[in-house]
């Protein structure tokens, strides 16, 4: 929201999720038009890299761990691959080595999709690698809009039961 206050409401969450969504679809359209040119085992291998090194295996820990915490690694890691300082680095090598092409447009296409469809951002420490609500978050936007709290869906962790015979 701005330098003093680090969070957002749900109408500039809303905004900044458009932004996102204006930069997915020039990603859909740019790749629709260039269809032809586009190395398309290389777009998959940009496109899904991002969630199999950065995303997968903490998210994987989160579900091992059954609601207890996982090491702040998976989070630097998550963080790394889904932020556009690491989209830029690995475009400019790519570049370097293979030189430029249509492929690359996987990268923003993926940071952009997870933003403006899924509505992810990068994960702080603070929060569960999942999406679950905060109550402290919730009370503090109530206090903040002089709403009640948003009725809050709990969410039983299910565990696996194996049949023993």
């Amino acid at each position: 929201m701005d330098h003093v206050n680090h969070f957002d409401t749900k109408a500039t969450y809303w905004i900044m999720r458009a932004e996102y969504l204006v930069g997915f679809a020039a990603c859909v359209v740019l790749m629709l038009l260039h269809f032809g040119d586009i190395r398309w085992w290389a777009a998959i291998v940009l496109f899904f890299s991002i969630d199999v090194i950065g995303y997968y295996p903490g998210a994987l820990a989160f579900r091992r761990a059954k609601g207890g915490p996982i090491h702040k690694g998976y989070y630097v890691i998550y963080n790394t691959m889904h932020n556009w300082f690491a989209a830029a680095a690995i475009c400019g090598l790519w570049v370097l080595v293979a030189g430029p092409e249509w492929a690359l447009l996987a990268i923003p296409l993926h940071l952009c999709a997870d933003r403006g469809l899924l509505g992810n951002t990068l994960k702080p420490f603070s929060i569960a690698f999942e999406p679950e609500p905060l109550p402290a978050f919730q009370a503090f936007v109530a206090q903040l809009t002089g709403r009640p709290p948003q009725r809050q869906v709990q969410v039983d962790r299910v565990e696996e039961k194996v049949p023993t015979t």
